[in-house]
């Protein structure tokens, strides 16, 4: 099991720590309801270290990505970052992923921990095809890295106080290279999967320490507090955020995923799965992805059957929780046509019970 620079901290706050994707991680310190509204309301911080880097460089590297991704990374331009998935080749997804553009030729890649030897495969592959140099021209350098992701709405005001650039004014999925905590070249970026602002920051695992502290100062007079990865999937799931693993997977396409606004077809685009994606888009599909709201009192969990007034099975829930701001139990699931439409209703399966739920346009939780 892999520590990240950040373990003994979380240790010593009295985290409960559980493994996942091959790292010891905090899953919650004084609690998910209350670490979720300090990151609603002020500012949390996760440690995500356990992501995945890659450097995609060269005269090769936009063609490069936009064979391997399906969002037009041609529309990027210097210090922007690009939510996109890898296709698979079989209409499915090889993970999601953010594309950073450093320079016409530079890009940084971030993929989920659990995927990170699937993805490197994957890209290795396609990049051999294409002949970039292994080790040179796309590298992996997710050992490399440690980050966290200060999240909510006083985020960047408290990370202001520990730079001299001009982070607070930032625009939603931008980045920049600066001198953070007395920390050189630290990569600073307006993104998030909380839906309540703030940044994400990597710096060399060396400077994880000293990263930490400087956040924690900072933070102390906003009401700064550490947040694990229980209250990062009640945030990711209010807004409608998908997971891999739960939401999207290699069965399932980013059509029928509502990520349609990630999937460019360009005239110079020519990505995996393009004629695939393009007749779904013009044809439709047998299922989408939506998200809906308990009307009843019930929790739904993943893989629970979604049903009709009469019980015949219409749809799988992928995610579900209580929602800590809402108190309402709500969820993701795929529906099959027809059921698509805001206020439609439906049936979650809850330990042999129909419990009545109706379907919500995302984000679920509007504050």
């Amino acid at each position: 099991m892999k520590n990240t620079a950040f373990t003994k901290f979380h240790v010593d706050l009295g985290a409960k720590m559980v493994p996942f994707a091959g790292y010891s991680m905090p899953v919650e310190y004084t609690g998910i309801n209350d670490e979720h509204v300090a990151v609603r309301q002020k500012v949390g911080v996760f440690d995500v270290s356990h992501m995945g880097e890659f450097w995609v460089k060269g005269p090769k590297a936009l063609d490069f990505l936009q064979k391997i991704t399906s969002n037009d990374v041609a529309a990027l331009f210097d210090g922007k970052v690009q939510y996109s998935c890898f296709p698979n080749g079989k209409g499915g997804i090889v993970d999601d992923l953010l594309v950073y553009r450093l320079k016409a030729d530079h890009y940084f890649l971030v993929v989920n921990a659990a995927n990170i030897d699937k993805d490197w495969a994957w890209c290795v592959k396609n990049a051999e095809e294409m002949g970039l140099k292994i080790g040179t021209e796309l590298i992996n350098a997710s050992d490399e890295f440690a980050q966290l992701a200060i999240q909510g709405p006083l985020a960047l005001k408290a990370m202001q106080k520990l730079t001299q650039a001009n982070v607070a004014d930032m625009e939603y999925y931008t980045f920049q290279i600066i001198e953070f905590a007395g920390i050189k070249d630290v990569i600073f970026s307006t993104t998030g999967y909380t839906g309540s602002g703030g940044c994400e920051i990597y710096v060399k695992n060396a400077d994880g320490a000293k990263l930490w502290n400087a956040v924690f100062e900072a933070g102390k007079e906003f009401g700064i507090k550490p947040i694990g990865l229980g209250a990062r999937d009640t945030l990711r799931l209010e807004m409608g955020f998908c997971l891999y693993g739960n939401d999207i997977n290699d069965g399932t396409s980013p059509i029928e995923a509502g990520l349609g606004w990630i999937t460019k077809f360009t005239d110079t685009k020519n990505f995996i799965d393009k004629d695939l994606m393009l007749k779904q888009k013009a044809e439709g599909t047998a299922r989408k992805l939506c998200g809906f709201e308990m009307i009843d009192r019930g929790i739904p969990r993943q893989h629970y059957d979604v049903v009709d007034a009469e019980g015949k099975v219409i749809g799988e829930v992928t995610s579900g929780t209580m929602s800590p701001m809402m108190k309402v139990g709500i969820g993701m699931a795929y529906l099959n046509k027809g059921l698509w439409k805001e206020g439609t209703e439906i049936f979650i399966s809850i330990r042999d019970k129909k419990l009545k739920a109706k379907v919500v346009k995302l984000p679920i939780y509007k504050g």
